[in-house]
């Protein structure tokens, strides 16, 4: 009987989420929606992009979490306009939650937007917020087991990072395992390894974005 309240659910989304996408289209702005549990390093992966690309490309970014500002407040240090979307225990954002800040940020400006999503692997996979692309960041403590465990995100994201590898060799994470795990769930993704300590890692995913920005503002298709 809830079935159909699903249903609902996310065909109303999906609704707003393509009028998203077409604002982003419509000024030529490459959004990624960027996916992990809490503490797999999103916030820092985060940090170390505006460090790389703040002066190359004009971006933003949209902050989820279910209660505090902690993660908007560190990004604001790097003077890039940021939004935080408090979801009151909301386990992901959705697309009218994004719709509501887009108003806020001068479109016109912007080659990039970023939104990180709540801290989830399951939830945010789930909805549509009218992004480009999907990405998710795994970090090595977390177990390499995790890919074939929420295997959905996995599927959905164009590029997949697995995070804190300075750490690799104080852990049993396996990363042949993970990596074949991930490329089965989801032939031709994107893997990249990083580490926000070392910079291991960093220009390469900055790399991935600048390709996408440009092939946005060249009215290619970005969904890879």
């Amino acid at each position: 009987m809830e079935v159909p309240v699903m249903e609902n659910i996310l065909s109303s989304n999906d609704k707003k989420a393509a009028e998203n996408k077409k604002i982003f289209a419509k000024n030529k702005i490459f959004a990624l929606n960027l996916i992990g549990s809490p503490g797999a390093g999103k916030t820092s992966l985060l940090e170390k992009t505006i460090d790389v690309l703040s002066d190359q490309v004009k971006m933003a970014v949209i902050e989820g979490d279910l209660f505090t500002n902690k993660d908007a407040d560190r990004i604001a240090k790097y003077n890039v306009p940021v939004i935080q979307i408090n979801t009151s225990g909301g386990c992901h954002l959705d697309a009218m939650m994004v719709a509501k800040v887009l108003p806020q940020l001068d479109l016109s400006e912007l080659d990039l937007v970023i939104i990180e999503n709540v801290g989830n692997l399951v939830c945010p996979a789930e909805f549509n917020i009218g992004e480009d692309t999907k990405a998710v960041v795994l970090s090595i403590t977390e177990g390499d087991d995790k890919p074939l465990k929420y295997p959905l995100i996995f599927k959905e994201a164009a590029v997949a990072v697995l995070n804190k590898v300075d750490i690799l060799k104080f852990t049993n994470f396996d990363m042949v395992s993970a990596r074949h795990d991930i490329n089965c769930l989801n032939p031709g993704v994107t893997i990249l390894e990083t580490s926000c300590q070392t910079g291991r890692g960093i220009n390469e995913w900055c790399s991935w974005i600048k390709e996408r920005i440009n092939s946005k503002k060249n009215g290619c298709n970005n969904n890879g």
